[in-house]
């Protein structure tokens, strides 16, 4: 062994004595500063970890429980409408290669009494036992033959527990305005914790509710050997575009494109905290590396290379990110098991009923957001360890270089380029069905726009400062501070960093909420025109108003019109949701009457000949390439119809399509008369109470449930706050990184200036004077960083609301700005960063002015 090998491990226990000691040194000095920053990162990865896991614990068990339905079956044959003739049935079960065909018919079934609906399914016992064994009702001993009875259903432990009921007891459903008495006969061999369901003979279901020789869907199970692609591609094209063939990969695609939206969404905008603590953490890390640049230099001096030191403060900030997200897993964990306990699995959202996922560790979860708050921290901590590095020692040295070391910040070009890139990436289109490209131009822009702030900063206060220059009667507190402001750019924009960011995301996520509150407000006025909704069996598809009830409904006195919707759906991809058919009474000549347009629509005079109009919502447009005038046939009535696209309409509930159709046509078509809905116009004069109480007086009074608009509106306005009130949580936490990071960084930059607060002592500038300096500047500066940080957020809110929601929901919506709730925010923040700033500076100028300066003496 040389002598420079046995020099080489005493050097490396060396240099990590001295990693050690820098780093207990500076946690010993800075420590508050560093909580704040592990606090910043915890809270960031805690809330997306939380997020992440109720998002993906819901998902999974819906999907499990979506499958569960399915058993083991090769392939699905439903029609595209929501029944089919049984006749079907024989030619399926007999085809070759078949070697099991289950019959199905699922209904949802209003229960009387209760606003929600229950999962009825009809089977054929002995062939589905041999498809899906776990849906097979369980009877008592005796009365084994209770699978077969008419008058027997069949609950799952959650639906049990759900309506209170019992093996022995009653339960009564809803078929249009009729009740149904069932008996509960027993449980169900196996279903998922909390899915409601109902299980029954598929002749009973038939007849109890009314669709004798109807089913949903036959489940095939093919024989050994037969190549189920070919079989399903063969048996597609021998059925036709009525009939849809689907696996079970089709159903787990249609939960996921259900919710994906959604779920994306809360997943960025739980990373907002995150990224906008990684501001905070480059604040954090860029004044502790001025404050020791000399110590540093003298570091250099005495032989520490430069990699070296760019490796100790990266691990400085790869700490910081570590110990954050350590907690942050530990505290996102118990969020997302307190929330599933609690506000159930949809976080407003309502995508997933019925289901009771348990919250569980997710190794690749973790890891992913373990790495996220690290790769935070050290690239917060990137630009200050590159400048520490790069710096020359002697020049370091001298007092007075800090600004120097932040000069690298003000160079425009790489902000510019941020921006360009931002601006195109918002004219991408979609990537797998989610705004990928504005999500990375939301980032791009903030990092942009914050990387401007340097410039800024000195072209502002420098030419704020030259105009008070000119003033001669201007006062030492405002031409100190401003001189401070324009002279040492760098401080002045590290500090600003935190307000800018957290105001700009407030901005962004306020104007968004508000411009979809707004336009759901404004469409709910004008859908909501006439002066009562009633609707029979809410949540359920049973049934209807009749013919007879519906003239009957119609004749009650003081009622002027009413207008009747039939609410059905298509399937049109196997993949994809169903499509919602709405028919309703609409005027070919003037539809924005009833429908919200969102562009040129065609007249009578544009349709040829014997042509029927549908209005579709903009989901059709994005998800299925409509077009104005474009002609289309959908499996409408028992051979489809050709329709012509006569309008594009707003809907903010279907996000998955929606057409709307003439009632007429739709009658035409499908010879279905019944009504689900009914839009009542009361005759001038007559009470709106009369009528409610002349409907209440129908014999099939009690079954109609009445509102009217304003409740509707209420209620629909209530469902959407839940629905956004992790958006709310996440405006909150991001005032309050907002104020962590003025506080972290006013109070580290004020201590940082005693030497400077000692000589302004020295030259007769008195501590209150000092003091109105300090407030002065952290409120020009809270004061420049709300303005910038309200263009960015505007900037932000415009790729929001014009990108990301229509690409995530397929809808538009109008801008709209809260002013009031806005202006609170920044009042509230330009009085924090004044008061903190004030606070900070007592310590400071608390400090003998003889021993302030002594360093340069």
């Amino acid at each position: 062994m040389t002598p420079a090998d046995s020099y080489r491990p005493a050097r490396t226990r060396g240099h990590r004595t001295l990693a050690r000691w820098l780093l207990g040194a500076e946690w010993r000095s800075h420590r508050g500063r560093a909580l704040v920053a592990i606090a910043t990162i915890a809270l960031g990865v805690a809330l997306g970890y939380a997020v992440q896991l109720i998002n993906s614990a819901a998902f999974n068990e819906f999907s499990a429980a979506a499958r569960s339905l399915s058993g083991q079956a090769d392939l699905q044959v439903r029609g595209a409408q929501p029944l089919f003739d049984e006749s079907i049935y024989p030619r399926v079960a007999t085809r070759a290669g078949v070697a099991l065909a289950s019959p199905v018919l699922a209904l949802d079934v209003s229960v009387h009494e209760y606003n929600a609906a229950l999962p009825v399914l009809g089977i054929d016992v002995f062939r589905a036992s041999r498809i899906a064994p776990d849906l097979i009702g369980v009877p008592s001993a005796a009365q084994p033959l209770d699978t077969l009875a008419s008058d027997a259903v069949f609950l799952s432990t959650a639906a049990q527990q759900w309506l209170h009921v019992k093996t022995g007891d009653q339960i009564v459903l809803q078929n249009g305005t009729a009740l149904v008495h069932l008996r509960v006969a027993g449980g169900i061999a196996r279903t998922r914790p909390g899915q409601r369901l109902a299980i029954m003979d598929i002749a009973a279901v038939q007849w109890k509710f009314g669709k004798v020789g109807k089913l949903s869907r036959i489940d095939v199970q093919l024989k050994r050997g037969v190549d189920r692609e070919r079989f399903k591609r063969d048996l597609q094209k021998e059925l036709g575009s009525q009939w849809i063939i689907a696996e079970t990969r089709d159903v787990e695609s249609r939960t996921d494109r259900l919710s994906r939206a959604y779920r994306i969404n809360m997943n960025v905008l739980a990373l907002v905290a995150l990224f906008t603590g990684a501001f905070l953490v480059f604040s954090t890390q860029a004044l502790s590396v001025v404050r020791r640049r000399a110590q540093f230099a003298m570091l250099r001096v005495l032989g520490l290379t430069r990699g070296q030191l760019l490796r100790q403060i990266l691990f400085e900030g790869a700490l910081l990110g570590l110990l954050g997200s350590l907690c942050g897993l530990a505290l996102g964990y118990a969020l997302a098991a307190g929330a599933l306990r609690f506000f159930g699995s949809d976080l407003g959202g309502g995508y997933f009923p019925g289901v009771q996922p348990q919250v569980g560790f997710e190794p690749l979860a973790s890891a992913l957001f373990l790495t996220l708050g690290i790769a935070v921290a050290v690239l917060g901590s990137l630009a200050p360890a590159l400048e520490a590095a790069r710096a020359r020692p002697a020049s370091a040295l001298k007092a007075g270089a800090e600004e120097g070391a932040l000069a690298r910040l003000a160079t425009p070009w790489p902000a510019l380029l941020c921006l360009l890139i931002a601006a195109l990436l918002t004219q991408a289109p979609p990537w797998f069905d989610a705004p990928i490209g504005g999500y990375v131009a939301v980032a791009l822009l903030l990092i942009g726009g914050i990387a401007l702030m340097p410039r800024v900063t000195a072209l502002v206060f420098g030419a704020t400062s030259r105009g008070l220059a000119a003033r001669p009667r201007s006062g030492v507190a405002s031409t100190l501070a401003l001189a401070r402001l324009a002279n040492a750019p760098g401080h002045a924009s590290i500090a600003m960093g935190g307000v800018l960011s957290s105001f700009a995301l407030i901005v962004a996520m306020a104007i968004m909420v508000a411009s979809f509150r707004v336009s759901v407000e404004d469409w709910l006025v004008h859908l909501l025109s006439a002066d009562l909704y009633v609707r029979v069996a809410q949540n359920g598809d049973t049934g209807g108003l009749s013919a007879d009830e519906q003239r009957r409904l119609a004749s009650v006195p003081g009622v002027a019109r009413a207008a009747f919707t039939r609410a059905s759906h298509i399937t049109l991809d196997p993949a994809r949701p169903d499509i919602a058919i709405l028919a309703r009474e609409i005027d070919v000549a003037d539809p924005g009457a009833n429908l919200q347009m969102t562009g040129p629509v065609l007249g009578i005079r544009d349709l040829h000949g014997d042509e029927t109009p549908v209005w579709v919502s903009e989901a059709m447009i994005d998800l299925y390439g409509y077009k104005l005038g474009q002609r289309v046939h959908l499996p409408i009535g028992e051979r489809g119809h050709a329709f012509v696209v006569a309008g594009v309409w707003r809907d903010y509930v279907r996000q998955s399509g929606a057409i709307q159709i003439r009632l007429a046509d739709y009658r035409r078509l499908t010879t279905d008369m019944s009504a689900t809905d009914v839009a009542v116009s009361v005759e001038r004069g007559a009470s709106v109470e009369s009528v409610i109480a002349g409907l209440r007086a129908l014999p099939f009074g009690a079954m109609l449930q009445i509102a009217q608009p304003g409740d509707i509106r209420a209620r629909t306005l209530v469902i959407f706050d839940r629905s956004f009130a992790v958006t709310y949580l996440l405006e909150a936490v991001a005032i309050v990184i907002g104020l962590f990071g003025v506080a972290a960084t006013f109070s580290a930059q004020t201590l940082a200036r005693a030497r400077e607060f000692g000589m302004l002592r020295h030259v007769g500038v008195t501590r209150s004077q000092i003091l109105a300096v300090l407030a002065l500047e952290g409120g020009l500066l809270t004061a420049c960083g709300i303005a910038m940080g309200f263009v960015l957020g505007f900037a932000i809110s415009l790729i929001l609301v014009f990108v990301v929601n229509p690409q995530s929901f397929h809808w538009s919506m109008s801008l709209h700005v809260p002013w009031i709730i806005l202006g609170t925010v920044a009042l509230v923040m330009l009085a924090s960063s004044c008061s903190t700033a004030v606070l900070a500076g007592r310590g400071a100028v608390s400090v003998d002015a003889l021993r302030a300066v002594k360093e340069d003496w």
